[in-house]
């Protein structure tokens, strides 16, 4: 097992290339008036920055908590059509889904995305026939250009062969489809990365304490660091409110009398160590709305979700028994009992959706996005879904272009002449770059472990090698965290140095995936915690 005695011995001198520090971007975020102040540091918020900043805008982004520490990295993990809009008639809008899936999963970010085979099981008394559901794969395949295959039926033991754990008492056919998954955390983690080289200044675990008004109009807020608790401020032409779940929450310090604009469902998920390899996802239908997930995930299985109306704390959100009680009862339809033992739940997580406000059942709302304007000025923009994340960035781009009186400004270059496929940091092909880490190890040590290669190449991309080079120069960093995982401490330095981390969660929750593989032990937490004080 780790040990504390065994976390790597590190100067106290960030490596070359590294971050400003939390003072100087407070300092550089309190003396310099911005286009854009960005309040809320989710995909949404992120998105947003980036396309700002490609702009040409002076962009300020801030964020409570961490980066994507909210809902944004406690989702389903996928970049989908969206087979379940056919239904609806929305064939538009699964085909737009398409075209930003492929983007993102082809050209924007094929390093953090990989495809996914999706298995629809048919039982006999089911919500939907074979028929039905062939027809309804066959369509959204279409819809998809056919660029992932042809969705088809498939013989219940032919599925059995790539899914072990499917149930296949009265199974009667198996549709195929393939969508794409990823992991949040990182996507978003590389987003920030790309509105930062585009020239955004960026800090996290910094809270709004107030606005500021000028005039009658909301032209900044006032901050505290959360880690230090210094208090500085923000001065912009423009402030954007994406906080989310929160929303409200900061349209009520523009006007305290402004009235609720949206409401929350939360999604639930587990994640359970797998009883045998799985070659397919499982997608199956509860009733004519719903369906579960079963998806293998980072080496494990990921279960869910749930969608049922929040009116708590948003900061509050956990995962009830009864949620898991409902995830593992509606797993049980399709997956045999010897899988979905609670002895291998290793961690769950809820999100919550923001849904336009509105009466009716949250299962059946639009996953749209809201954009309101406050009585201050304050753009408040809320909702959508991960899959179009580069959509709403643009989006949101063009509503702020088209305010009246142009508060942005006329200086800076319209969202539609932006290049429409700009890549995220570190584009390569993962394959490649797990083979030149295993290739290029250092001399006289021992190569890089297969897993810890692959996970890099698909976590980091050509950024991988920055990693391997720390490794490689202190051996001591080129250890594994924890025996059971492929990271390596060296992500943990990286990860204090160039991507913001400032607590334990920042690491072992969103930068690697140490927290929902249930092996963020005591030991290892106190020793990320010790490495990011160095």
């Amino acid at each position: 097992m780790t040990t504390l005695q065994s976390v790597p011995a590190l100067g106290t001198h960030p490596a070359a290339g590294s971050l400003p520090s939390r003072a100087e971007t407070r300092e550089q975020l309190s003396k310099a008036t911005y286009d854009l102040l960005v309040i809320g540091g989710g995909i949404l918020g992120i998105s947003t920055a980036w396309h700002a900043a490609q702009s040409g805008l002076r962009v300020a982004l801030v964020d409570a908590g961490d980066f994507a520490g909210a809902t944004s990295s406690a989702s389903s993990k996928l970049l989908h059509g969206g087979l379940r809009y056919l239904q609806t008639g929305a064939v538009k809008l699964v085909a737009e889904n398409h075209f930003e899936r492929r983007a993102v999963s082809r050209q924007v970010a094929p390093h953090l995305a990989n495809p996914l085979t999706f298995y629809l099981p048919v039982y006999k008394g089911g919500p939907h026939g074979a028929a039905k559901l062939g027809a309804g794969v066959f369509a959204y395949s279409a819809l998809s250009a056919f660029g992932d295959g042809v969705g088809h039926l498939l013989s219940p033991a032919k599925a059995a062969q790539d899914v072990p754990e499917l149930r296949t008492d009265n199974l009667k056919a198996v549709a195929v489809y393939g969508d794409d998954q990823m992991n949040d955390a990182r996507m978003a983690l590389m987003t920030v990365r790309a509105a930062v080289d585009a020239g955004a200044t960026v800090l996290n675990h910094a809270e709004v304490t107030g606005l500021r008004f000028t005039r009658g109009r909301v032209t900044g807020a006032e901050l505290k660091d959360r880690t230090t608790g210094d208090e500085f401020g923000v001065s912009a032409r423009l402030v954007l409110n994406a906080t989310g779940p929160w929303v409200d929450h900061l349209r009520k310090m523009e006007d305290p009398n402004a009235a609720p604009s949206i409401r929350l469902s939360k999604g639930a998920h587990l994640v359970l160590k797998r009883t045998s390899p799985w070659k397919a996802a499982l997608a199956t239908p509860i009733d004519k709305y719903r369906i579960t997930f079963a998806l293998p995930w980072e080496d494990m299985l990921l279960l869910g979700t749930t969608d049922e109306e929040y009116e708590g704390d948003p900061g509050q959100v956990e995962v009830t028994e009864k949620d898991t009680a409902q995830i593992l009862d509606e797993a049980a339809f399709s997956i045999r009992d010897q899988q979905l033992s609670r002895d291998l739940i290793t961690y769950s997580f809820a999100g919550l959706r923001v849904l336009p406000g509105g009466p009716g059942d949250t299962s059946k709302a639009k996953r749209e996005t809201v954009v309101t304007e406050g009585r201050g000025g304050m753009l408040s923009v809320a909702g959508g879904k991960w899959t179009t994340f580069r959509h709403i960035g643009r989006t949101v781009m063009k509503k702020l272009e088209q305010l009246p009186g142009h508060p942005l400004g006329e200086d800076y270059e319209p969202v539609s002449t932006l290049p429409k496929r700009l890549p995220l940091p570190g584009i390569a092909n993962p394959n490649a770059v797990a083979h030149r880490l295993l290739v290029d190890g250092p001399a006289p040590g021992p190569r890089m472990a297969a897993d810890t290669a692959k996970h890099l190449a698909t976590h980091y991309g050509s950024l991988s090698f920055d990693i391997a080079r720390m490794a490689n120069e202190n051996p001591e960093l080129a250890r594994r965290i924890h025996p059971d995982a492929p990271e390596i401490w060296a992500q943990v330095a990286y990860a204090r140095d160039h991507e913001w981390a400032e607590t334990a969660d920042d690491v072992l929750r969103r930068r690697t995936t140490l927290t929902i593989r249930g092996l963020a032990t005591d030991e290892i937490r106190a020793g990320v915690e010790s490495m990011l004080r160095k």
